[in-house]
């Protein structure tokens, strides 16, 4: 028999759609997953198999098929398991879901059937919204952050077991949502700890307050970085919009807990950082510290050896000693 589900999968800070086919027949047994899986969906064949027996359903001694479409887009994270149990359930009459094909599941299963949390839940959810899901059914612990999104049917799940109560209408249980927080929180660095640099106190002031970048350069121990941390503390508060942006990328970069993150991102990466790690990259592509810095005032500081150094330049050795000779 053939069933499908709806799940989402994450392309960098997004979420696109797949649909599950499931297809259970007769012939040896095996579990076979097509559709270009990662390891994580791969393995999610021995996952849904301990927690469907552990949750007191048959596992099917049959030849199952499990289709990942469209089969070009490449599929990664271990948030498919649900959706993949779900449709199992189907195809081998265990579960009867009218409807199912307006609901989006998205959850990892442990090996005794609950539902653990996965990232990027908001982002799954706004993308169902777009996509005209009305429900989606994800773990336990996302429940409040898929609730931010909005205009959908939230049902979180703690457990398989109660998969069967969801989908007979015996139980609908409301997340309570996250309150997006738009200014800083208590205790948060201050620019009122910065003593004794006037000027760059002021260039701080301006920059904050025109949205301009800020480079600064100078020796250790003066105080870029104390500056640098206590700047989101005079940035303009978060938008409505903007927070829901930055709790976004938050989520999807599994920084977002049971709290929304407070005020504007601070991002103080490594000078030795690689150049996907500052802009994104990898297969599948990921957000980079420059994504993660979204809704604040990009900056960039210097460290020199000595006051007698010059100022850090663009230009390579070799052109700085031909300048030099000219």
């Amino acid at each position: 028999m053939l069933a499908t589900a709806r799940t989402f999968t994450l392309d960098g800070i997004s979420a696109r759609p797949v649909r599950v086919e499931v297809d259970v027949h007769r012939g040896l047994p095996g579990f076979a997953i097509v559709g270009l899986p990662d390891a994580a969906v791969r393995e999610a064949r021995e996952r849904v198999r301990a927690a469907l027996v552990n949750c007191g359903f048959e596992f099917p001694l049959s030849r199952i098929v499990v289709n990942l479409a469209p089969a070009s887009l490449r599929k990664a994270g271990p948030g498919m398991d649900l959706a993949i149990a779900a449709a199992l359930l189907s195809a081998s009459e265990q579960l009867r879901w009218e409807g199912m094909d307006r609901v989006a599941l998205a959850g990892e299963l442990a090996l005794d059937g609950g539902v653990r949390p996965i990232y990027g839940v908001l982002a799954i959810a706004e993308a169902a919204r777009e996509d005209g899901v009305g429900t989606v059914v994800v773990p336990l612990a996302n429940g409040s952050e898929a609730a931010l999104a909005g205009g959908v049917e939230v049902v979180p799940l703690a457990s398989l077991a109660e998969l069967p109560a969801i989908a007979e209408g015996e139980r609908r249980p409301e997340p309570m949502p996250l309150r997006l927080r738009t200014g800083p929180a208590p205790g948060t660095p201050d620019l009122a700890d910065l003593r004794g640099h006037p000027h760059l106190r002021h260039a701080l002031e301006v920059a904050a307050a025109g949205g301009h970048s800020l480079l600064m350069v100078g020796p250790p121990g003066a105080g870029k970085s104390l500056a640098a941390s206590r700047l989101p503390s005079i940035l303009p508060p978060l938008g409505p919009e903007e927070a829901l942006e930055v709790a976004r990328i938050a989520s999807v970069t599994g920084r977002l807990g049971a709290t929304l993150p407070a005020g504007r991102p601070f991002r103080a990466p490594h000078h030795t950082i690689s150049a996907a790690g500052l802009i994104g990259g990898g297969s599948p592509p990921g957000p980079g510290e420059v994504t993660r810095a979204q809704g604040a005032v990009p900056l960039c500081y210097s460290t020199c050896p000595s006051r007698s150094t010059p100022p850090c330049t663009s230009e390579s050795p070799t052109t700085a000693r031909a300048n030099r000779k000219a």
